[in-house]
C-alpha cells in the first residue's frame, strides 16, 4: 500500500528560504528519476530549480526525450497536456499546481469550436475547404480536434511554415486560439488584411457575412493573450523619444499595431537569441512577459546592453505564476514517499487525435 499524500497545507505557509533547502534535497533523493521542466515566464524562485528551461514545445520535447520516470512541468496546464501526449506511456507528468491555465487557451473551447465548424458549413463544405491550425497554446481536445479534420498545431516560432502547408492543403485557414499571431504572420506572408476575418465565438456565425466569409483567406478566432495585449504602440513611441537608437522586439502575440513598429518580431526563444547575439552597447525594448525580460536584462547589463520592459505597467503572466516554490517543493516531497498528486494525464481518445496534429507540425517545421 502506498503511503498517503501529504497535504499540500502543510506547505503553503512555509517560506521561499526553507522550500529553497528543501527542493534541493528532494530533487537529490529524486535524481534519475524526475526531471523538473521551467517554462521561461516561470518567477525566479522556480526557474531556478528547472532541469531543462525554454518555451512550450522546447520543454515537451525535452520531456520526451528525458529518461526520467517524472515529468515536473513548471508552466501551465496545456503545456502538460502536450508533454503527456508526446512523452512515453510509462512517463507521469505532473502539473505543482493545476490551477495553472492560460487565458488565451480558455478563449477557444471545444464545444465553440465545433459550432463554428458546423456554422462554416453553411456558406461551403469546411472539411474540403478550411485547414484548422491550433496554437500549441490550446486545450489537448482542440488539439485532437486538427488531428480528426486533417488540420495541425502550430507554435509561435513556426507558425509561418505550418499556414504555408496549411494553404497548400486547403484554400482557408481556421486559426485559433490567438488572433494576433495568425494576423501577424498571415500579413508577414503577403496575405492582405482585407482577407483576415475575426471570428467572434459569442455572435452567430462569428458575426461574420456569408460574403466575407468567402473572401476571407485567414478566419480568425477572437483570441488573445491577457500579458501581451497590455503593450500599446504608444508605449514604443515614448520610447523611441527617449532612446531613438533602441532596437524593438516583440512576440508576435502582441497586437498588430505593436508588431509594426517592432523591428524585429518573434518567439521567446527568438527574443532571447536575437538579443543575446547584438553587439555590445545596444539598448532593447521587448514587448513579452515580464519574468522573461528581467531575466534576460541581468544576464546582458555585463555585457554592456540595457534590456526595457516595454509597457509602463506591471505585466505579467499571472496563471504562470500560480506555479510557487511551496507548489513545487509539495509535489516533490510527495514523490520522494512514492506518491504521485497533481498528475496530467489526457484521455487516450485525445491524445491519438492530438498526436497526429503535433506530429504534422514536426513534420512541417
Amino acid at each position: 500500500m502506498s503511503a498517503p499524500a501529504l497535504a499540500l497545507q502543510q506547505f503553503a505557509l512555509l517560506d521561499d528560504a526553507d522550500c529553497e533547502a528543501r527542493i534541493v534535497a528532494a530533487k537529490r533523493r529524486l535524481a534519475g528519476r524526475c526531471v523538473i521542466l521551467g517554462h521561461h515566464y516561470q518567477r525566479d524562485e522556480v526557474f531556478r530549480h528547472a532541469d531543462f528551461t525554454g518555451d512550450s514545445l522546447k520543454l515537451s520535447r525535452e520531456a520526451a526525450q528525458a529518461e526520467a520516470r517524472y515529468i515536473v512541468f513548471c508552466g501551465v496546464h496545456f503545456m502538460a497536456e502536450v508533454a503527456d501526449i508526446l512523452s512515453r506511456p510509462e512517463q507521469v507528468v505532473i502539473l505543482p499546481d493545476l490551477a495553472a491555465g492560460c487565458s488565451m487557451a480558455d478563449m477557444a473551447n471545444l464545444v465553440a469550436v465545433e459550432r463554428c465548424w458546423r456554422e462554416l458549413s453553411e456558406v461551403f463544405d469546411p472539411d474540403t475547404t478550411v485547414t484548422p491550425v491550433t496554437y500549441i497554446n490550446s486545450a489537448a481536445d482542440l488539439k485532437a480536434f486538427c488531428g480528426r479534420h486533417n488540420g495541425i498545431v502550430c507554435t509561435s516560432s513556426n507558425a509561418r511554415a505550418i499556414l504555408e502547408w496549411s494553404f497548400a492543403q486547403r484554400d482557408k485557414v481556421l486559426f485559433f486560439p490567438d488572433q494576433h499571431l495568425g494576423r501577424n504572420t498571415g500579413y508577414r506572408m503577403g496575405i492582405p488584411l482585407d482577407q483576415m476575418v475575426t471570428w467572434d465565438f459569442t455572435r452567430p456565425m462569428g458575426g461574420l457575412s456569408a460574403a466575407e466569409l468567402r473572401q476571407a483567406k485567414l478566419i480568425l478566432w477572437k483570441g488573445f493573450c491577457s500579458v501581451h495585449q497590455m503593450f500599446r504602440p504608444e508605449h514604443i513611441d515614448r520610447f523611441l523619444e527617449r532612446y531613438p537608437e533602441t532596437q524593438v522586439i516583440a512576440h508576435p502575440e502582441c497586437s498588430f499595431a505593436v508588431c509594426q513598429k517592432a523591428h524585429y518580431i518573434g518567439s521567446t526563444e527568438f527574443i532571447l537569441k536575437t538579443v543575446r547575439a547584438a553587439a555590445p552597447g545596444t539598448r532593447w525594448l521587448v514587448g513579452t512577459e515580464l519574468n522573461l525580460v528581467n531575466r534576460l536584462a541581468r544576464e546582458v547589463r555585463p555585457q554592456g546592453k540595457e534590456v526595457h520592459f516595454m509597457s509602463p505597467t506591471v505585466c505579467m503572466c499571472s496563471t504562470m505564476y500560480r506555479t510557487d516554490p511551496q507548489h513545487l517543493l509539495w509535489v516533490l516531497e510527495n514523490l520522494v514517499q512514492g506518491v504521485v498528486v497533481n498528475r496530467i494525464q489526457v484521455p487516450e481518445g485525445d491524445a491519438r487525435s492530438a498526436r497526429l496534429a503535433l506530429h504534422r507540425m514536426l513534420q512541417v517545421a
